[in-house]
């Protein structure tokens, strides 16, 4: 395994084959961003989402994809352009990969994966075939990289600094505004019938350590999906009401149970109920 893999994996207190697979994930996706820096991605697009959240800021759950958005809107960006620079970037650590380019159609959203299957050897090099065991063989490691080619408006941004495996600059959504995009997914992710936990999770995470949500982006959001057409700006009871309704609908058990395997810590969601996030929404501090 290569050196710089294995002193990353020793941030990760690693005992499971799952803590081993989500930790290797967290690793990828760091290498990914690594690889768009060099290749000047981030002069026009912004990290945002529940990884951006995780590895810039610490959020204390595992998350699966890379989500970005676009400066400003450019409906002929594609992702391709940035395939082979990913490709060389894992590649020099390592990680054999495939750089899938998806089509998605009527949507501003641009859709990547990429795909590994050295996953169960760095496993076994790693933590020996009693971790590994039971571990499908040619098991890929898949991470999924989104960007918003029609970003709403009234965001802004700043650099952020990751040291591991070397030091590197990536361009991320403010906190207020990184805020304001988890309540408008909280509030109004369609996500077919079943309830997305790590977006309730995450909801949490902001309350306690970042509470401050900008409404003019989280209304930006609202209009261009068609959720605000008020005549008048947002408001923080409006937004309330809003709160109140989306926790109202919760189905907490279901959320519960998709988030769990994202968790190190389930007794960390013992408290959940609808009477527990009615209170969680009054900590959130509109600017």
């Amino acid at each position: 395994m290569n050196n710089a893999i294995r002193q990353m994996l020793d941030r990760y207190a690693c005992q499971t084959r799952d803590d081993y697979l989500n930790a290797l994930r967290e690793i990828l996706q760091e290498l990914a961003l690594l690889g768009l820096w060099r290749s000047k991605f981030f002069e026009h697009a912004a990290f945002y989402g529940g990884t951006a959240l995780r590895v810039l800021h610490g959020l204390d759950r595992y998350s699966e994809d890379l989500d970005f958005s676009l400066l400003k809107p450019a409906p002929d960006f594609t992702l391709a352009r940035y395939g082979d620079a990913l490709r060389n970037e894992l590649g020099g650590f390592g990680f054999v990969v495939r750089f899938q380019q998806k089509t998605q159609k009527n949507t501003a959203i641009e859709s990547a994966f990429l795909k590994t299957d050295t996953l169960q050897q760095m496993i076994v090099l790693e933590a020996g075939p009693d971790i590994v065991g039971g571990l499908p063989p040619g098991r890929q490691l898949t991470i999924k990289l989104e960007v918003d080619t029609n970003p709403p408006s009234d965001f802004l941004t700043e650099m952020k600094y990751v040291l591991q495996p070397v030091p590197f600059a990536v361009r991320a959504y403010c906190l207020p505004d990184l805020f304001a995009g988890k309540a408008h997914a909280v509030m109004y992710r369609r996500w077919k019938n079943r309830v997305k936990g790590r977006d309730w999770y995450d909801l949490v995470w902001y309350a306690g350590h970042h509470p401050e949500l900008r409404l003019r982006h989280l209304e930006a959001r609202m209009r261009q999906s068609g959720d605000y057409t008020g005549n008048k700006p947002l408001t923080p009871d409006e937004l309330r009401r809003r709160f109140a309704e989306a926790v109202d609908r919760l189905n907490v058990k279901q959320a519960i149970a998709e988030v769990e395997p994202f968790v190190r810590d389930p007794q960390s969601l013992a408290l959940w109920s609808k009477g527990f996030f009615t209170e969680v929404i009054t900590r959130i501090v509109p600017v």
